[in-house]
């Protein structure tokens, strides 16, 4: 299943894409997201921030953090997570537990999955779950098509030598 965003949810994917540009030119891996507060306001974005041996520092994580000190119960359920790729298991935990409302990815876990196997990249030490496994109550909706290639292009810069698919 695939979802159609609207204009103004695309440009917060688009600047979800832009940060996950960001934190692969600064050598970690492309994530981006962006908090969007109920009436529509930008509350904050952040990046990956792994590189330095947090794994922690998923910026999923990192805005639930800061919902959870700056933002009312009220205003959490609220807000949407805009994000490149759908969350981890941690971030879907972190999201649920704190109370944010709606999640809109631009890639799914599993298309990361299946990209990295395609190039024979070493898996993550952490399974990937759709995030209504780990978060059952969170509204969520993704992925966007019109981003993949992106996105995919984005991901195969971090395996050190993908193997190519036959021509």
């Amino acid at each position: 299943m695939t979802y159609e965003p609207t204009t103004e949810e695309m440009a917060h994917l688009r600047r979800c894409v832009e940060l996950a540009t960001e934190a692969l030119e600064d050598g970690d891996e492309p994530f981006g997201s962006v908090l969007v507060g109920g009436d529509g306001r930008v509350l904050g974005e952040d990046r990956n921030r792994v590189k330095d041996g947090d794994e922690t520092r998923h910026p999923e994580f990192e805005l639930a953090r800061w919902a959870a000190g700056n933002m009312t119960p009220e205003e959490r359920a609220a807000a949407t997570v805009f994000t490149s790729g759908e969350h981890c298991p941690m971030c879907s935990a972190a999201h649920a537990w704190v109370g944010l409302g709606r999640i809109v990815y631009a890639v799914s876990s599993a298309q990361l999955v299946e990209w990295r196997a395609g190039w024979g990249a070493r898996p993550s030490p952490v399974r990937a779950l759709p995030v209504h496994e780990v978060a059952p109550g969170v509204s969520v909706d993704g992925p966007v098509p019109a981003l993949a290639e992106t996105m995919r292009e984005l991901h195969r810069r971090t395996v050190p030598d993908p193997v190519r698919p036959a021509e």
